[in-house]
């Protein structure tokens, strides 16, 4: 028989909030495809990760402009503008998260790939974000999903047993990984989607 779930575990980006650099850049480049080509060769998935891990914004920004000077200026945007690419709460998961917390039942942790800088700007635009008691921000610690260091790190600070925890998040890597440890992790598609996974494993 299954262990009864103790802990819920959410990612945040693309799961509790909706995050897209092109809600800033759109403002920027007259041409879509100047966008894209800017999104695909200079301020990349890649280059952005390695802040989630901890590197410092200044240092990322000092990378970019050497090797790409004539860009100085949309580079420095990246970060500088940063809050415009955040565009509100995916609403239906924020209603799931507040009926796990109502319910009283669970403990609400977070586990996030972000950067520590970035951070606080969320923390302070999104009321949602104070329900949870504890959490593992990505660029605090120096790690990132999926390196399952980070998922025991979660497990350790906070006590918690994987087998009576589930873990929420949008990338099928970190669920794999998640997974691979023994913590039941959910791929997220939607709320809808999201609520039905959670009903059929007792939670909702």
């Amino acid at each position: 028989m299954a262990k009864k779930i103790k802990t819920v575990v959410f990612d945040l980006g693309a799961v509790l909030i909706k995050w897209d650099p092109r809600n800033l850049y759109r403002k920027v480049f007259s041409e879509e495809s100047d966008m894209e080509a800017f999104l695909k060769n200079v301020c990349t998935f890649d280059w952005n990760e390695k802040q989630d891990a901890g590197r410092p914004i200044v240092e990322a920004n000092q990378v970019l402009i050497e090797k790409f000077p004539e860009q100085k200026e949309h580079i420095e945007l990246f970060y500088g503008r940063w809050t415009e690419m955040l565009d509100g709460a995916i609403e239906g998961t924020v209603e799931i998260l507040k009926e796990i917390k109502d319910s009283g039942k669970y403990q609400l942790l977070v586990l996030s790939n972000w950067s520590a800088e970035t951070y606080p700007h969320a923390q302070e635009q999104f009321e949602f974000l104070s329900w949870f008691e504890g959490k593992i921000i990505s660029g605090q610690y120096g790690l990132k999903k999926p390196d399952p260091k980070i998922y025991h790190l979660l497990e350790e600070k906070f006590g918690i047993d994987f087998a009576t925890s589930i873990f929420i998040d949008d990338s099928q890597r970190n669920v794999d990984a998640g997974n691979a440890l023994g913590l039941q992790s959910i791929l997220f598609k939607n709320p809808a989607k999201l609520r039905h996974d959670l009903e059929e494993m007792g939670v909702l």
